[in-house]
């Protein structure tokens, strides 16, 4: 017996197409039932992937643009009046995490990998009281437009446009735009813009 294509191809469809469509766009409208009492916007097509988790204790803002693509296991935590952006066309591919209690803000076109973005920092320092009595210093993180940060990263720092994190890097100081930063703490390696835009405070080995 003879089979149609189209029925040959329904698992397919089903697996890599129809159904996670379907599934992105069930987990987006619980997202925005489940969030009334903040602010929650996509601002066009997204695709939410399976154990994507959004959690706002308070009035927080999590904004998204069109063609955000939200793989496997994302999850955001914005306290307080926090507020996150996400520019149009980025990606976060597994296992990335972003903790919010001023602002983070992720620029268009940028890809991230299984990253944690924070926007502040334990106190530790008082060795009379326990890290968690202690606090935590914040102030606001920007990644620019098109950046690049590999896998296993941490960012506490902001990222320019165009500049490029390697892999298992910790970013402490800001990395300047159109710069490659590897490391524990992440230092810039390399220049790869244009020369008019050249960091004045940069000072690199010649290559």
């Amino acid at each position: 017996m003879n089979v149609p294509d189209r029925w040959q191809r329904l698992p397919w469809q089903l697996r890599y197409r129809t159904g996670p469509r379907w599934a992105s766009e069930l987990r987006r409208r619980v997202i925005l039932a489940t969030h009334r009492h903040c602010h929650v916007e996509f601002r066009g097509p997204v695709r939410l992937g399976p154990g994507f988790a959004l959690d706002i204790s308070g009035d927080g803002t999590f904004i998204v643009g069109k063609a955000v693509d939200f793989r496997r296991d994302f999850v955001c935590e914005i306290s307080g009046s926090g507020r996150v952006t996400i520019g149009d066309f980025t990606t976060f591919t597994y296992n990335s995490v972003i903790q919010c209690t001023t602002s983070i803000d992720v620029g268009s076109g940028c890809s991230l990998g299984s990253v944690l973005l924070a926007d502040g920092n334990h106190r530790f320092r008082d060795f009379d009281r326990p890290m968690k009595e202690q606090g935590y210093d914040h102030r606001p993180l920007r990644i620019g437009d098109g950046a690049v940060v590999m896998s296993n990263c941490v960012v506490l720092a902001d990222i320019g446009d165009r500049a490029v994190v390697g892999a298992n890097s910790v970013v402490t100081r800001p990395v300047p735009p159109y710069c490659l930063a590897v490391g524990a703490p992440a230092r810039v390696v390399e220049y790869f813009g244009p020369p008019d835009l050249y960091p004045a405070d940069l000072d690199l080995p010649a290559r």
